[in-house]
């Protein structure tokens, strides 16, 4: 029979075990041994689920603590100095200093991982650094499952990608030195996994299928020749996925494994062009099941793509396969007992994935009733979907169709605007602010759960949000801070809160998604034509206002991240649906602007995260990307001041885009990164205001005054004193109160140094 594979399953475990299993290692309520038996727990069943599905090649070591990269830096050695310790740390501890820092070392940087809404630590090269096999856990966990009757494919990160994903620090060797020097190292954990019984390994190159240049495709090849040569017994899948592999497919058939994955739902014209080349002996994955997202396969089209390659090579020389590994989809849909349920038969989990790869398998083999009768019920259930009135509405289609170029462009340039906003709303130099959020305690969350399960009414819920709105207000103009927000208390989530006030979403109760570490997200279903009923977060806004008398910025969630952190539907061009939600959005703005709304902030940290893993397709993208924001913020007057936000991600590549946004401000990412987004930005004369973040929100760290002071002063190297605005990385939702007021504070004080030091160089400049 063909056989069937996953490249990978989600590990936060059913119910999120992960995430709580984490938090209490890391409050000091669990020991190491309590942590790792949750970790083993959660392990077994993802084994024991896809065993019983039928799967013949089940990942291992695609489980992670916090995050798989992380764990491939460990593996080989790649530990930074500052987390280094004579006396001998334990694991885990260096593991957990390197992703969430210590009082004395900054955590490690993290941005997304390719274009999807993961995040990953990335790696550090320093000079001297010397490659090592350095853990056991690939073979452990290869034995672990072993014990329990499944031989298992275990999973590694790829030498070409860990590198290139990494960067190396002063004065480290070059990347191709560097790929070359991990080849030991994996050669050793190889020999372990062969010790151990494994004769399959997967490798993970996710980077070949980005824009590479002759250089690389040669290295990869001579860096895969070594690896063949060193670990003979084993054989190699490489996998590579997110995208088609393009101008390097044949580079990648050419290499010495045995199987090569392809993601045919990202590419599906790849497949003709791979068979057609394909050297005699290799393998070939199939990716046809949609491994990043939550819609029902189309069984007959998955079906015809398998029976090409059957022809082209032979039935043995296939296996059917999730696109890219499971990470980043929920893991049980049996789980949702309260679905919609004209919407329910339409999705698919990582459990009900795994159904259709075990029927697409037998489909391939055989042509009997049953399996007719199952692809019947498939393509009637793709039918209604398409069928649905829910699905299109025509009124939003109509308006999406009567947009007007005007309709994307400010009333006045930037500098006429400033001077009116400066006018209307005084602010000193270096205004400080926040992102948007607060802390959300425990107590908060409880009394959201009692208010949804209706345990509790919307007035008792109401006035415990509005003292905890009022608690903030106060808060920040105790501590100093210029601008203010309310704080988002009632929002669970940046996009769900929006998604449950528009037409055209579907919510789950458990599909829970890891975002990084113990970080989990619950992404709304966008299955239908978008409409806003009424206004969102007006009512808010204008309570928290009339608490003070200093500006409170509302804040809104953007188009392209509404759409980039949804599980976004698959029935329509993603330009499309950014423009229904821009049109939603662009309400929403006007209303609060009437509402008396003088800053507005529409968030789009998701808008490089979408940016297409080849160069040839980022103008079209960017095109429309841009148009979206634009269209949701340029219907104000001059006098109110639009800011975004954007994180964890490589600006460099799209400076002139974030121009064009036209933000009068723009906050960004910078604090993690050590003020790394300066590169994109020095000598560029960006036009607008920026904050910089100068506090890294995702540590629990509480960084003093000084180190503060220092990133402002390498940020005013860069930009102008009127153009600098003080504020965190991100917002503060996933820290404690503990954390944060100090950090604030600290910030405030920052600046206001950084100010005195300003205003005595201008006095001194005046006296000369």
């Amino acid at each position: 029979m063909i056989q069937t594979a996953t490249l990978g399953f989600p590990r936060i475990g059913p119910h999120r075990e992960l995430k709580f299993a984490l938090e209490h290692f890391w409050s000091g309520d669990w020991s190491a041994g309590q942590l790792e038996a949750a970790a083993a727990m959660i392990r077994r069943t993802n084994w024991q689920m896809q065993s019983a599905a039928g799967i013949d090649c089940i990942p291992s070591n695609d489980f992670s603590l916090y995050d798989h990269v992380l764990d491939t830096a460990v593996m080989t050695g790649a530990i930074p100095a500052r987390y280094r310790n004579p006396s001998g740390p334990s694991h885990l501890t260096t593991y957990f200093a390197m992703a969430r820092g210590t009082g004395s070392a900054p955590a490690m940087e993290m941005t997304k991982w390719f274009d999807t809404n993961y995040h990953y630590i990335v790696p550090e090269f320093e000079p001297g650094l010397e490659f090592h096999a350095s853990t056991a856990k690939p073979a452990g966990e290869f034995s672990e499952a072993r014990a329990l009757g499944i031989v298992t494919r275990p999973v590694l990160l790829g030498p070409f990608s860990f590198v290139r994903l990494g960067k190396p620090r002063g004065t480290a060797v070059g990347r191709e030195t560097l790929t070359e020097a991990l080849v030991e190292s994996y050669g050793e954990v190889l020999g372990e996994l062969a010790a151990a019984g494994a004769t399959w390994v997967q490798i993970d190159e996710p980077c070949l299928a980005l824009d590479l240049s002759p250089a690389d495709l040669q290295l990869i090849t001579g860096v895969y020749e070594k690896l063949a040569a060193r670990a003979p017994g084993i054989r190699i899948l490489l996998a590579a996925y997110y995208a088609g592999l393009g101008a390097n497919l044949q580079a990648a058939l050419r290499l010495p494994v045995a199987a090569l994955h392809l993601d045919l739902v990202r590419c599906r014209a790849q497949l003709a062009s791979a068979l057609a080349q394909a050297p005699g002996a290799l393998q070939f994955s199939l990716g046809v099941v949609d491994g990043r997202n939550v819609w029902r396969a189309d069984l007959d089209d998955a079906l015809s793509q398998i029976h090409l390659a059957i022809g082209h090579v032979g039935a043995t020389r296939i296996q059917i396969a999730t696109s890219c590994p499971l990470l980043h989809v929920p893991l049980d849909l049996d789980e949702e007992t309260s679905l919609d349920p004209e919407v329910r038969p339409w999705l698919a989990f990582a459990k009900q994935k795994l159904e259709e790869l075990s029927l697409l398998a037998q489909a391939a083999e055989r042509d009997d009733g049953e399996i007719r009768e199952r692809f019947a019920a498939n393509r009637e259930i793709l039918a209604r979907r398409q069928q649905s009135a829910r699905v299109v509405n025509p009124d939003v289609r109509r308006r999406a169709a009567a947009v007007r170029p005007e309709m994307l462009r400010r009333p006045a340039p930037f500098a006429v605007r400033y001077a009116k906003q400066a006018a209307t709303t005084p602010l000193p130099l270096l205004p400080t602010t926040t992102i948007g959020s607060f802390p959300q305690t425990a107590g908060i969350r409880r009394a959201r759960a009692a208010y949804r399960s209706g345990h509790s009414d919307a007035a008792g819920y109401n006035a415990l949000l509005e003292a905890e709105t009022a608690r903030a207000i106060h808060f920040q103009e105790d501590i100093g801070l210029d601008v203010l927000v309310h704080g988002e208390f009632e929002r669970n989530d940046m996009v769900e809160y929006f998604a449950t006030n528009l037409h055209g979403y579907l919510f789950t109760s458990n599909g829970w998604v890891q975002s990084y570490g113990s970080r989990c997200v619950k992404p709304p279903v966008l299955f239908g034509d978008i409409s806003r009923p009424g206004p969102m977060t007006v009512e808010w806004i204008r309570y928290a206002q009339s608490l003070t008398k200093r500006p409170v910025k509302a804040m809104l969630t953007g188009p392209v991240t509404m759409a980039e952190w949804s599980f976004v539907r698959d029935d329509l061009a993603k330009r499309e649906v950014c423009l229904q939600l821009a049109l939603a959005l662009r309400d929403e703005v006007a209303d609060l602007e009437a509402a008396g709304a003088r800053m507005i902030q529409v968030d789009e940290p998701a808008l490089r995260e979408g940016l297409p893993l080849h160069r040839a397709e980022h103008a079209a993208y960017l095109d429309w990307a841009v148009d979206a924001f634009r269209l949701t913020t340029a219907g104000v007057k001059d006098e109110t001041q639009i800011h975004t936000h954007m994180c964890y991600a490589e600006f460099g590549g799209i400076f002139q885009s974030i121009v064009l946004m036209d933000a009068d401000v723009i906050s960004m990412e910078a604090a993690r990164s050590r003020m790394e987004l300066l590169e994109a930005f020095a000598g560029r004369d960006y036009p607008n205001c920026i904050g910089p973040g100068v506090y890294d929100i995702h540590s629990p760290r509480v960084p003093p005054v000084e180190e503060m002071e220092e990133l402002i002063g390498q940020a005013l190297a860069v930009f102008q004193p009127e153009q600098f605005w003080v504020n965190p990385d991100c917002g503060l939702k996933t820290r404690r109160w503990e954390e944060v007021r100090p950090a604030l504070a600290n910030m405030v004080e920052a600046a206001r140094r950084v100010r005195a030091r300003l205003a005595a160089q201008s006095a001194c400049r005046v006296q000369s």
